[in-house]
């Protein structure tokens, strides 16, 4: 048996009462890849993306699989006229994690979270796990109580 990761991300979800699983995976090559190889359907793997609002003000969203960021409907659902993506470096320093390990969970400091309705849906999500290959398997409902995530439709098919 291995030693498990221990990233931020996990000891947050193990402070805050999680019921999750925590899967290793050799890195994918695409979203359908990793899916497979975590063992869910690809439309329950979330991505968690960075947005930035203005200077110094940020927070995540997750997007399911396939599925990509419609920009319309977030920037109407926060009631805003301009949105974008910081570069890895600023997304590096907002949440402690480099890109494809970002989670909601053990960030440097906390952020808002949106999680898309398709997601919010589901029983469980898997989402990064703050190292690359890291997944965490969780109730999509226990991690939105946990980090006070607003639930809204934001995603379109990819």
């Amino acid at each position: 048996m291995t030693d498990l990761p221990h990233t931020p991300a996990i000891a947050a979800a193990e402070a805050l009462g999680l019921d999750h699983e925590v899967r290793v995976i050799e890195r994918a090559r695409s979203v359908e890849e990793a899916a497979d190889r975590i063992g869910v359907p690809v439309e329950r793997l979330c991505k968690t993306l960075v947005v930035r609002r203005a200077e110094d003000d940020h927070l995540l969203v997750l997007v399911p699989g396939p599925r990509q960021l419609d920009w319309p409907k977030l920037r109407a659902h926060l009631g805003v006229s301009r949105l974008s993506l910081p570069d890895a470096d600023e997304a590096r320093s907002v949440t402690g994690y480099e890109r494809g390990t970002i989670t909601p969970l053990g960030t440097t400091r906390p952020l808002p979270v949106v999680v898309d309705a398709e997601a919010a849906a589901a029983d469980r999500i898997a989402v990064g796990g703050g190292a690359h290959g890291v997944s965490l398997l969780l109730s999509p409902a226990d991690l939105i109580a946990a980090v006070g995530a607003e639930v809204a439709d934001v995603t379109k098919a990819g």
